[in-house]
This record gives C-alpha cells, structure tokens and sequence, in this order.
C-alpha cells in the first residue's frame, strides 16, 4: 500500500539561514516520518531512521535524523563520490508527473554526496559541483572523513533544496502531489542495510524503482 504525506508551508523567509533551520525542525509540531520498511529478508538490520519536510516556496527543507550501528563517511567532495557505500540518506522525487524523470539526491552523514535526474538507473544526468553545491547542508558529524565501525552513533542531515534545480516554481506547488520515497542505506557498511520509507516490491535492493514511489502533497 502506498504512503502518502504533507509537506507543510513554513513561513522561513528566502534563502533562510541554516541556524533558523535548524531552530524549526526542533519543533514538536513538526511531523516525524519514519523510515522503517524492510523489503528484502536477506538484509534484516533495520537502523532508526526518521525525517521532517516542509518547504516555504523557494526551497525544500529536509532533515534526517539516523541511529545505527557504526558510522561511516569517506567522501569529501560531490561531483563523483559514491555515498550509498557509506552512511547514507536518499531523497528521489518525481517533479513534474507529465515527464518521466526522477531527481535522486544521496548523500552521506557527513553531508557529500550526488544529485542526479533521468527516468531510470542506466540513464541519468549527474549534476556537477556548480548545482551540487547549491543544496546547502548541516550534518551534525562535520563534514571531514570518519569512521567509527563499532557502537551506537545518532546523526542529523539537514537540507534546504531549492525548488529550481528541479526545474519547477516553488511559488506554485501549493496543492500539488509529486511522487517520491525517502531512504536509508548502507552498501560498504559493517552490516549493510537498506530501508525505505515507502515500501518496494522488487526481488532485490533497487532504490531506482519509481513504480513503488509514494505521494507527498505540498501544502
């Protein structure tokens, strides 16, 4: 069965400070999603994982919260790393129903990572560091090389995304339903996991599955 959630309005202003984002996300009124589906029994480690989402029409603000066993962050660049080896989170949405292409933004406990579109896995566009860069991040952990392999480590990403790298108007989403699913992962990790946020029907771990995609309304 498909999930579905809100997106709420904020009233943060344009290009909002990344402390004032942080300020909002510690709300309690804020809805906490949870990324908690296991759909292939031979990768059973479910880390805790959870995020809040809200957008104020010029950007969307993401936040991920992330507590598993052992930490991992290689990269320190963008344009090129593989953060789905390391402690990941993952954002794909479906900006505009009419096309095919989905937008996959991965990146890692350290805050590196890819944003790439296409309408499937063998056929995307990967943005270089001039688009990368303009997600702006604050991962709790820094944004240096670190590995802790052993005991329990807790987390945050938070992202402010700015609606016209999707090739859309924020000022106009208010009402609309896109498609997109939320993910945690972990591909070189001591105990490799992968969990979404809405369920996926494939036999194997396959996050480039926009069939199983669920619906997220802007308000």
């Amino acid at each position: 069965m498909s999930k579905s959630l809100k997106v709420v309005k904020n009233s943060l202003p344009k290009g909002a400070k990344m402390e004032d984002v942080l300020k909002y996300f510690k709300r309690r009124s804020v809805a906490t999603h949870r990324v908690d589906c296991l759909n292939w029994p031979e990768y059973p480690y479910k880390p805790r994982v959870s995020f809040k989402i809200a957008h104020n029409g010029d950007e969307i603000f993401l936040q991920f919260r992330v507590v598993e066993r052992g930490v991992r962050g290689t990269f320190e660049y963008d344009y090129g790393s593989e953060p789905w080896k390391d402690s990941c989170v993952e954002f794909f949405m479906i900006p505009d129903l009419a096309k095919p292409d989905y937008y996959n933004i991965e990146m890692t406990c350290i805050g590196h990572g890819t944003f790439a579109c296409g309408p499937d896995r063998d056929h995307r566009h990967n943005f270089d560091d001039s688009v990368i860069s303009r997600i702006r991040r604050v991962a709790s952990l820094g944004d240096k090389r670190l590995v802790r392999e052993n005991g329990r480590q807790c987390w945050t990403l938070t992202m402010a995304i700015p609606f016209d790298i999707y090739g859309i108007d924020g000022a106009d989403v208010s009402g609309k339903v896109k498609l997109a699913n939320f993910y945690k992962c972990g591909d070189d990790m001591p105990v490799p996991h992968y969990v979404t946020w809405n369920p996926v029907g494939c036999p194997s771990p396959d996050y480039h599955r926009p069939e199983y995609f669920g619906e997220i309304v802007f308000e």
